[in-house]
């Protein structure tokens, strides 16, 4: 059974995630790729305000094609997460509490993770043409100069994702990894 959850996230809805588990999203998320990282933890260190706020917001790691004439956006497959890697621990110090990409995570962003109590997600990556049709609005919100890498605010329905990395620490590619060994074990 998948879950559903109206955004933004709250804590107590995050605890209750698990590994593995299948989440349908609805409410309003961010997009954010490298350029933009790098943009916002510049401003960070320079002590400036970020241009949104993230307490309790997830940020999708996608650089949307453009949308074609009548459609809302173009195809938003998921880009690669360990590309954001190096900031986003100081992003998820802002109270940033889920993340939505493909790929594995450093230990570092683990850490970061279990810290501050936020969730990795993973999204199909291949099916950016699936995924924009649970877009039903999208707006540039920063950085309009990054082109695709822009910051976006999406609205979503029923965006479909999975629990890579929960609150504890736990992560599906290990556990998948040692079922997989366990399976060629057996056989």
């Amino acid at each position: 059974m998948k879950k559903k959850i109206t955004l933004p996230l709250q804590d107590e809805i995050i605890s209750t995630l698990e590994v593995g588990d299948e989440v349908l999203l609805s409410g309003i998320i961010y997009t954010a790729r490298d350029a933009a990282h790098k943009r916002m933890v510049e401003t960070l260190k320079e002590n400036k305000p970020l241009p949104v706020d993230l307490k309790n917001q997830i940020i999708y790691y996608v650089g949307p094609c453009p949308a074609k004439p009548g459609e809302i956006i173009g195809s938003c497959g998921p880009t690669t997460s360990g590309r954001m890697d190096a900031y986003t621990p100081m992003i998820l110090q802002q109270g940033l509490k889920g993340m939505i990409g493909k790929g594995e995570r450093n230990q570092a962003v683990i850490d970061a993770i279990i810290k501050n109590q936020a969730v990795y997600f993973t999204a199909i990556g291949g099916a950016g043409a699936l995924l924009a049709d649970r877009v039903k609005e999208a707006k540039v919100v920063a950085y309009e100069d990054l082109g695709a890498e822009a910051i976006y605010k999406l609205y979503v329905e029923d965006f479909p994702v999975v629990v890579t990395i929960d609150t504890k620490g736990n992560n599906l590619y290990d556990t998948q990894k040692e079922k997989y060994k366990n399976m060629l074990n057996q056989n």
